[in-house]
């Protein structure tokens, strides 16, 4: 297959030895923002193949990639050459970060009830989703007692199937704040639900 080739070619034309990327690693250290340009260009693909092997979604797999390398920037200078290569430490970084957030995902799993935001379509309006629930469903007294916007964005997340970036874009949040608001209400609902 030609394309698939191709690609390939390109792919093996971008990737840096293990000696650059320690290098680059080093120069991130430093501030030096075209070295992680260039490290992104060159593993970003690859990093992406190996999260959506962890992960099984494609948009949660550009996620972790995205964190880890923001995690890169931040800790450049915490890397040590003497204890591994800069790919080894930089692919340890990826592979954490993807565990987080599969472990973020199973964690969040709520109950039989959650099956109910199947229904939901992507133009609901999340609050029309929680109404869907029944009058009667614990799930969704427990919804009621969330501030409504943390409510809305975990209703966002489940019935659409939105990772935290996703969500981010489409509240016009940082994706801090969405993190904070879905770990703190799963944990709510969990007690609550108990």
């Amino acid at each position: 297959m030609p394309g698939v080739e191709l690609r390939w070619m390109h792919v093996m034309a971008m990737a840096l030895a293990d000696d650059e990327v320690t290098a680059i690693i080093g120069r991130c250290a430093t501030g030096d923002r075209a070295a992680l340009k260039r490290l992104f260009d060159a593993e970003a693909p690859r990093m992406i193949g190996v999260a959506e092997r962890i992960l099984r979604r494609r948009a949660l797999a550009e996620e972790a990639m995205q964190d880890a390398f923001v995690q890169v920037w931040r800790r450049a200078s915490s890397f040590d050459p003497r204890l591994g290569s800069g790919r080894t430490w930089l692919y340890t970084i990826l592979r954490n970060r993807s565990l987080n957030i599969l472990r973020n995902e199973n964690r969040t799993e709520l109950s039989a009830d959650d099956s109910r935001f199947d229904r939901a379509s992507e133009d609901d309006d999340p609050e029309m989703v929680v109404m869907k629930l029944g009058e009667a469903t614990r799930l969704r007294e427990c919804l009621e007692k969330l501030e409504p916007a943390r409510r809305k964005a975990i209703v966002m997340a489940y019935s659409n199937g939105l990772s935290h970036g996703e969500l981010a874009g489409k509240l016009d949040l940082p994706l801090g704040t969405v993190k904070s608001w879905i770990r703190r209400g799963m944990q709510t609902l969990k007690e609550c639900l108990s």
